[in-house]
């Protein structure tokens, strides 16, 4: 297996597995999904797009590399975002407005405000929360398939 199909292997199974785990806590686990939570998604949908395209034109080397680096750049802005969200609810700091509970000024504030919040995790393993295990995966998948995305050579 070469660099390059090692970076693509793992460019569509990261963001895939990371997406259907999301939607499976969702709709099986039956954890509803916060605002922030649904930001993480739309960056490994890309990736995904990305990583098909790449798929299509192996035959194609240079082409291919390049929808590889981008679907990595899409895992990785997922982690970022994850990174961001773990931060808002270990209160590292704040979040946004609409969706933290640090912010309402009103009765009328709080009932606008969505039902699940950004600033309080839903669940945790080892202290590490949903957000957090998508960032630490997506940080990791994306570094990798940068890593052999970028790597010249057969083997």
């Amino acid at each position: 297996m070469t660099n390059l199909s090692r970076a693509r292997l793992i460019a569509i199974l990261v963001p895939n597995l990371l997406l259907w785990g999301a939607i499976g806590s969702q709709y099986i686990g039956h954890l509803v999904p916060c605002e922030m939570c649904m930001w993480q998604r739309w960056p490994h949908v890309a990736a995904i797009v990305l990583a098909l395209i790449a798929i299509a034109l192996r035959t194609q080397p240079s082409a291919s590399r390049a929808f590889t680096l981008l679907a990595a750049l899409a895992i990785l802005v997922s982690g970022g975002i994850g990174v961001y969200h773990a931060g808002v609810e270990y209160h590292w700091w704040t979040g946004p407005e609409r969706c933290t509970g640090s912010h309402f000024t009103s009765l009328a504030d709080l009932m606008k405000a969505p039902v699940v919040m950004c600033d309080v995790p839903q669940w945790k393993l080892a202290g590490i929360s949903l957000a957090g295990f998508n960032a630490i995966f997506s940080i990791l998948g994306g570094l990798a398939t940068l890593f052999y995305a970028s790597r010249k050579g057969i083997r």
